[in-house]
């Protein structure tokens, strides 16, 4: 064993030697600590203080001291008649206000979360649907849930999923199948096609149209990016209809596909949901109806796939199947 130098302690470091600061404790307040303290400067009155928040005057009085040993900061001056805030008391007290509003705040938005039907719902919706549908999701939403804030996205279907998938939208209104993986959907309806035509084309009111009948005539699509133009070209394949036949005219909208069907350059292709909306303005234009089973798209919400709101959204299709029995389409169970 080395002996001691003379006059030197055990435990006393080298000269010169670096001392090793202990490593500082850990604050650790609770909220029934600031809500006790915030009480008491409210009130400057332990009893008072103790029945506005129902806790005991023992418990308060201890949570209050148990603050200020935490903080390390003398928040109260006691007397015998009265409590008074310390300078310190006076800065923290406000403080301590803010962070429980905070929390209070915190605890209110968690509670609306939990809450099905209310705070913002993001809804994509494809242009062939939406100004078909959406006066009937509005009325819903409206009479139903008041408490929801609805905001509408219209987009072509690619753009739709693209949003969905980066959290910028939280549920679709569209055509499916969409093949889009992490995509879950909630079919609401199906619903036919029928073929517009000029009022004086041979297929004009016919209500037997063999879908055959497609193979020749001058159909006019919408522009590509619509799932709308995609369904019809399957529908005219379906028929018969070659590959190779052009389509000389496109439209970026139904109604502009209706004016154009009603100048005399072809026919086109309606969902029945947009068939009044789109033809009742114009005498220029006939409607004929296709033989059983006449072609037909599917309508659906999408969500993404373990939605954390899946459950609202599976009830809210449930309300719309309900609300949209009305509307000329085969409504699907859910």
């Amino acid at each position: 064993m080395s002996p001691i130098a003379p006059g030197k302690d055990p435990g006393q470091s080298p000269a010169g030697a670096a001392t090793k600061a202990a490593p500082a404790r850990p604050r650790q307040l609770s909220l029934a600590q600031l809500r006790a303290f915030a009480a008491v400067a409210e009130h400057l009155h332990f009893r008072d203080a103790a029945s506005a928040i129902g806790m005991s005057q023992p418990a308060l009085s201890g949570a209050v001291s148990a603050l200020e040993e935490v903080l390390d900061v003398q928040l109260l001056e006691r007397t015998t008649r009265k409590v008074l805030l310390s300078p310190a008391g006076e800065r923290l007290a406000a403080r301590a206000r803010t962070v429980l509003d905070a929390v209070g705040e915190l605890l209110e938005e968690a509670d609306a979360a939990r809450a099905p039907f209310t705070g913002v719902l993001r809804l994509g919706v494809i242009p062939t649907v939406a100004p078909y549908l959406l006066p009937t999701v509005l009325r819903l939403v409206h009479d139903a849930y008041p408490a929801l804030d609805l905001q509408v996205h219209e987009e072509q279907t690619s753009s739709l999923l693209d949003g969905l998938a980066q959290g910028r939208l939280d549920l679709l209104l569209l055509a499916v199948p969409l093949g889009a993986p992490g995509v879950t959907e909630l079919p609401l309806f199906d619903e036919d096609f029928v073929l517009v035509t000029p009022s004086d084309h041979w297929l004009a009111g016919r209500g037997d149209i063999p879908r055959a009948a497609l193979r020749e005539l001058d159909l006019l699509l919408l522009d590509e990016g619509h799932c709308l133009r995609d369904q019809a070209l399957d529908i005219c394949r379906e028929a018969g209809r070659t590959t190779g036949m052009p389509v000389t005219t496109s439209a970026a909208g139904l109604s502009t596909l209706v004016q154009l069907v009603g100048g005399g350059m072809g026919v086109t292709l309606l969902p029945r949901t947009a068939l009044r909306v789109e033809t009742d303005r114009s005498e220029a234009l006939a409607t004929g109806y296709f033989a059983d089973p006449a072609p037909s798209r599917r309508v659906a919400l999408a969500m993404r796939a373990g939605a954390a709101r899946q459950e609202e959204f599976e009830q809210f299709a449930e309300a719309l199947r309900a609300a949209m029995r009305s509307l000329p389409v085969r409504i699907l169970r859910g």
